[in-house]
């Protein structure tokens, strides 16, 4: 005998996602249909319409492989005048996006909404007046399980949600999705705090803080639609293979205006060729380089010393030296940009001839003092006393000209400093020099010093604990009147420069006032592999809480002593039998070898950045492009070698640390040579009872 779809409950929740597709779909065909030729009054309107037309379909695209909704909230009762938007006995389907059907009713809730809210904070000592919360388990695009769990009932014990683990533990393969289904309540304070202030979040592997500094842009979207549009905002990513990586994630909420950016293309003045040896890029990196800078720029400002006489008609108006550096020095003191205070100086001259002119009894208006600011006399005065300045040619003399840069450094570089970053050849042009990273930051300090940069209403920085302070201060003169989330593991700082603590990081970036939040509990690191990991936090961080895994599966992991490549080669075969994607991560040196004995094997592999496919799983990562990346299986390649390719063991060890990490479900550790000292030391702190992942 059949049962009939009203008897059984999987097939009503079924029924809901198949009507809630169509919704969709009529809301798409809705935009589709629409006619703007009658409300379009010109080409440029017509054409800004259709754009965000074509934007709103895009975001309207039904994704089959994703869930539409992930979860069900049905309230206890009908909320007051302060809670609108429940009635009793109503339900909420929490989704991705919101969808309504043809009377505009609503079919699937947008997650960031905040009747969505008690879907993940809601808890058995919290409620939040919700009576039921329903999870679904999907496999591919259907709805193939649910699990309930009654918050309002006293009898029911709480337990771990088995379809939260299984999603958190669902084999990885191409970039990274979102984490919508499975924020957890410290997650989602952090996604839903307010867009006036700044956040730096401090999180181990595998706690998902990237995925939480995304969701919050999306939140803010949402939450400040129309102030994000005008204002903009902005991701920024350590490399471009990790912006590959997380690049599908804002899409998939219905997000696609985010632009998304490294620190080097922030600051691409000019071509990057060259590149610097530590001490010189830890010195050019140091926050005293503003300083040297702002005084380089305004030493071009000279103090008149001959009169500006301004001929109009048959009348002359002499304008005094000492008249005039009055004018300089006011405007010196008012610490405007320097380019600013340029485009000022002839209009202030000008002015001072239009008084003359009205003690005269004239009566001159805005026309004429424009003349006069444009005036050829006034012109050759401006030039001569605050001429104008290239950025990069400036950066240029203090990396080129000894005296110029002594001068300027005094008392702020010493000699040692100054001898570090001068560069050992003439360059006979700007575009001829062989730039570094360092250089081009210097010279974007110097643009700013010059004009200002245009601020974004929100900017997130990913990868934080790398940038230099002069790379922070790049970046935080792109929010200087909005907002950012500062993302970040001080335990994988891999740069010579890396940042000391989130506090000294934000005075860096402008806001002082940041709230910085921890991070501590691990959804994608197996607790085996976290818990060997996290031997190496003493020596590359002391005193930072180590992660906790809350999965429920340990994991796989191995040590695995070798001889050869062919053994290393192996390992990775072993782990290909698995569901998921697989990566190889070794010092940078010992790619070329590994990719040769992986060719012999006849194995295909990836560049990071690539996206896996069903055929090709296997990823080459070489350990300085490994931060930010993650696979269900990893083997990685003689930790020694790790270390010894950085310039200095702790960096070394840190970027030991990350490659340690980048496993979702197992881990194989192959060595010819004897392990880091560091790793054969137990970490004592991370013996206690493994927490549970909470229910809620």
């Amino acid at each position: 005998m059949s049962t009939s779809v009203h008897d059984d409950p999987l097939g009503r929740e079924r029924a809901h996602l198949t009507s809630s597709r169509a919704a969709l779909r009529a809301m798409r065909e809705d935009v589709e249909a629409l006619d703007i030729s009658d409300v379009t009054a010109n080409w440029v309107n017509a054409e800004v319409l259709s754009r965000q037309i074509e934007e709103r379909i895009k975001a309207l695209a039904d994704l089959s492989d994703t869930p539409l909704f992930f979860g069900r909230l049905d309230y206890l009762h009908a909320p007051g005048a302060e809670r609108a938007e429940g009635a009793e006995g109503e339900r909420f389907y929490i989704g991705r996006r919101h969808v309504h059907d043809g009377d505009g009713d609503p079919m699937v809730i947008d997650w960031r909404a905040p009747v969505s809210q008690p879907f993940y904070r809601a808890s058995k000592k919290d409620p939040m007046d919700v009576g039921l919360r329903r999870r679904f388990g999907y496999t591919g695009g259907d709805l193939t399980a649910y699990e309930d769990e009654h918050l309002s009932d006293p009898q029911e014990a709480a337990r771990t949600s088995k379809l939260l683990q299984q999603e958190i533990e669902r084999p990885r393969v191409g970039p990274m999705r979102d984490i919508v289904a499975t924020i957890q309540p410290e997650q989602d304070e952090i996604v839903r705090s307010g867009l006036g202030g700044t956040v730096c979040v401090q999180g181990g592997p595998g706690t998902g803080k990237t995925a939480v500094g995304l969701h919050r842009v999306a939140y803010l979207l949402y939450a400040h639609r129309e102030r994000l549009a005008r204002t903009g905002t902005l991701v920024i990513g350590p490399n471009k293979s990790f912006l590959h990586y997380i690049e599908q994630v804002l899409p998939a909420l219905g997000e696609l205006t985010v632009r998304q950016a490294t620190v080097d293309d922030l600051v691409a003045h000019v071509e990057v060729r060259g590149s610097d040896e530590a001490a010189t890029a830890v010195t050019k990196g140091d926050a005293r380089m503003a300083e040297v800078l702002r005084r380089a720029v305004y030493s071009h400002v000279r103090m008149p010393t001959e009169p500006v006489v301004v001929v109009r008609g048959s009348r002359r108006w002499r304008v005094p030296a000492y008249e005039l550096e009055d004018i300089v020095r006011e405007l010196l003191d008012r610490d405007i940009r320097y380019g600013a205070a340029r485009e000022a100086l002839p209009q202030r001259i000008a002015h001072a001839v239009l008084v003359q002119m009205e003690r005269s009894g004239e009566a001159p208006d805005d026309r004429v003092q424009d003349a006069v600011a444009r005036n050829s006399a006034v012109k050759a005065a401006v030039k001569e006393v605050w001429p104008p300045v290239d950025p990069a040619k400036l950066v240029l003399r203090l990396l080129t000209d000894a005296d110029f840069l002594a001068v300027h450094a005094d008392g702020i570089l010493d000699e040692d400093e100054q001898k570090t970053i001068l560069w050992a050849k003439p360059v006979r042009s700007v575009k001829s020099a062989k730039w570094s990273a360092a250089d081009a930051v210097l010279i974007d300090e110097t643009a700013d010093i010059v004009e200002r940069t245009h601020s974004l209403g929100h900017v997130v920085l990913d990868e934080a604990q790398d940038l230099s302070p002069m790379q922070y201060r790049a970046v935080g003169r792109r929010c200087t009147t909005g907002s950012a989330t500062v993302l970040g593991d001080l335990a994988q700082g891999t740069t010579p420069w890396a940042t000391r603590s989130w506090a000294e990081a934000l005075a860096h970036l402008g806001k002082t006032d940041g709230v910085i939040e921890e991070l501590t509990a691990g959804f994608r690191v197996p607790t085996d592999v976290i818990t060997y990991a996290s031997r190496l936090l003493p020596h590359i961080a002391p005193g930072l809480t180590p992660v906790a895994s809350v999965r429920e599966n340990p994991g796989f992991f191995d040590l695995r002593p070798v001889t050869d490549t062919a053994e290393v080669v192996a390992a990775c075969e072993e782990l290909l039998r698995n569901e998921g994607s697989t990566g190889l991560i070794a010092a940078d040196a010992r790619i070329p070898v590994l990719a040769e004995a992986l060719g012999a094997a006849g194995i295909g592999h990836l560049n990071p950045g690539e996206e896996t496919t069903a055929e090709t799983r296997l990823t080459l990562v070489p350990a300085s492009l490994a931060k930010g990346l993650e696979y269900d299986y990893v083997v990685l390649d003689e930790p020694r070698a790790v270390v010894d390719g950085e310039p200095d063991e702790r960096t070394g060890l840190r970027r030991l640390y990350v490659a340690l990490t980048r496993a979702v479900s197992g881990l194989i550790v192959t060595h010819a040579t004897p392990l880091p000292s560091q790793l054969t030391q137990t970490l004592l702190s991370n013996s206690t009872e493994m927490p549970q992942i909470p229910s809620n």
